[in-house]
């Protein structure tokens, strides 16, 4: 088997140009990663690096009127760039899970939280709304959220936001994907719940073999959970490395600067103080 049969995901010259007053403009310029079952891809830079447009672009969320993708983007071998929004609507959900910054935008707020779900578990199975439900609330209870069929009564803006960050994260996993692209699942969180994601993200990645592409500016929360690191700027990847090597022997003059940047409190060591406090 060689190594890009072994792939969960594979991206292959990605470029992402948008429409302006002055013509295209590139905003991703021919970007290669992969990612194997149970592996963790970082993806750092500074806001406007191109992460969260590579994000988009690998879901096929961009606005096919003004942006144009290029490149290959392979889930599981199949061909995800050009297809149709039908398809990709059977895709996302399914195979592919996508945990948001904000989980507020995740959830509809006129619809109750256990209504988002089972919309999501039949619109990708033939289940009925009994073991959706179930399915829902088994889901819910795999996050450390008590009493998941009364939680599921409530709507969004009745949970708080680490109780939210949660629902949103049981309902990326509920039917198992390939692939989780997380975009900076803990900015908008405190310490504790913090800690509560990356344990739920490490434990989604070793009980089920889970890919996840981490998208972060918290080199912390990187060294923390990432097996590999691609450092992008400008729309490019300008290093990639494993982690271990990328934080102790950064090579390209940008990576440098990120890690002179980075605050000298830790992740690792915010952890040890919640397990010492």
């Amino acid at each position: 088997m060689n190594q890009e049969q072994g792939n969960i995901l594979q991206v292959t010259d990605l470029r992402v140009m948008v429409e302006t007053p002055r013509g295209m403009q590139s905003l991703v310029h021919g970007i290669d990663f992969e990612l194997r079952p149970g592996r963790v891809l970082g993806l750092v830079g500074e806001s406007g690096s191109g992460k969260t447009m590579t994000c988009l672009s690998i879901m096929q969320l961009h606005d096919r009127k003004t942006m144009c993708v290029e490149g290959g983007i392979r889930l599981n071998g199949r061909e995800l760039n050009g297809l149709r929004a039908e398809e990709m609507r059977r895709i996302r959900g399914k195979e592919m899970g996508f945990i948001m910054q904000n989980p507020m935008n995740a959830f509809s707020p006129v619809f109750s939280i256990g209504n988002q779900f089972v919309e999501t578990i039949r619109a990708h199975t033939a289940f009925s709304k009994k073991q959706s439900l179930e399915l829902a609330a088994s889901a819910l209870q795999d996050v450390n959220l008590p009493d998941p069929f009364m939680l599921m009564r409530k709507y969004p803006f009745e949970l708080s936001g680490g109780m939210l960050q949660r629902a949103m994260i049981a309902l990326a996993m509920c039917l198992r994907p390939s692939l989780i692209i997380a975009d900076e699942p803990t900015t908008a969180l405190d310490t504790a719940n913090q800690l509560q994601v990356l344990c739920l993200l490490e434990r989604i990645r070793t009980e089920y073999g889970t890919a996840i592409l981490l998208i972060s500016h918290d080199l912390g929360v990187i060294a923390e959970m990432a097996d590999e690191v691609a450092v992008m700027q400008r729309g490019e990847i300008v290093e990639k490395a494993d982690v271990y090597e990328l934080f102790d022997h950064p090579k390209h003059p940008y990576t440098k600067q990120l890690m002179e940047a980075r605050p000298t409190l830790q992740m690792n060591e915010r952890i040890e103080e919640l397990v010492m406090s």
